[in-house]
């Protein structure tokens, strides 16, 4: 950045799990003073669930932009959106504008945010010609941290995530089911996000592994449309179609020195 951009700033917010309470304080007032955000969405043309979270707490002249960010397609055509928000980003705060990009949870958590930050921290050490080793935040950027799903789910259903010397394992159902039978295995604790498009495989490994009844599963946490399941051996949904019955929004956490039932 040069000298005439030092007012630009990007703050990068984690919004929470659904909930428009669940924001953080100082997320709140970050959002007030924006001249302009910057939200995603997983479908072209639809509204973006993480901007229905912030909407109460934004000014009136709070310019509103939404990227449409592909998830599915090709990792070319993933990584042209990528760059283009990324520039695009970067150019808003080099004018000298108060800018922020929100996402679900917390940005530094599977969040695509992490893809952008990694282009912009590649250009800062181009920039200033320093080794990629010691990329630094560059002093235009605050990321300021989100509740994650799992965190709400976990005080909705009151199940501990982990206690006194458990492990603790975060895993994306995206895994092969060898890394997501390997840390059934070997942690006592696990949390299993995006479940909804293998919830068969996962209620197996489950019911194989004998963890059933130390296992919940929630989808929308904290949203109106809310679901809690806390018996995945009776959860009637049909093998077939157990993918498009489920929100995407679908997260297991597994705590195995916590029985749901007996």
């Amino acid at each position: 950045m040069n000298g005439k951009a030092k007012a630009g700033k990007l703050y990068v917010m984690g919004v929470g799990p659904g909930a428009g309470d669940l924001i953080t304080v100082r997320a709140a007032r970050i959002l007030a003073g924006l001249d302009v955000v910057y939200a995603p969405t997983g479908k072209r043309g639809a509204q973006s669930l993480a901007h229905t979270i912030i909407a109460e707490y934004l000014s009136p002249t709070t310019e509103v932009c939404t990227y449409h960010f592909l998830m599915q397609g090709s990792r070319a055509a993933k990584e042209a959106v990528w760059d283009e928000v990324a520039q695009t980003l970067r150019e808003e705060v080099i004018n000298g504008r108060k800018v922020g990009f929100i996402t679900l949870g917390d940005p530094m958590l599977f969040s695509t945010w992490v893809f952008l930050l990694q282009r912009m921290l590649l250009k800062q050490t181009l920039l200033q010609q320093t080794p990629s080793r010691q990329m630094t935040p560059p002093s235009w950027l605050e990321i300021v941290p989100g509740i994650t799903s799992f965190s709400a789910i976990s005080a909705v259903s009151a199940m501990p995530l982990a206690m006194e010397n458990q492990t603790l394992a975060v895993i994306s159902c995206t895994a092969s089911e060898t890394v997501l039978e390997q840390a059934l295995l070997h942690y006592d604790c696990i949390v299993l996000m995006k479940v909804y498009s293998r919830f068969s495989l996962i209620r197996d490994l489950l019911y194989r592994h004998n963890l059933l009844r130390h296992a919940v599963m929630m989808a929308d946490a904290t949203l109106p449309t809310e679901q809690c399941w806390r018996d995945l051996a009776t959860l009637p949904l049909h093998e077939k179609n157990a993918g498009q019955e489920l929100s995407y929004f679908s997260t297991i956490l597994i705590n195995k020195n916590w029985q749901l039932s007996r």
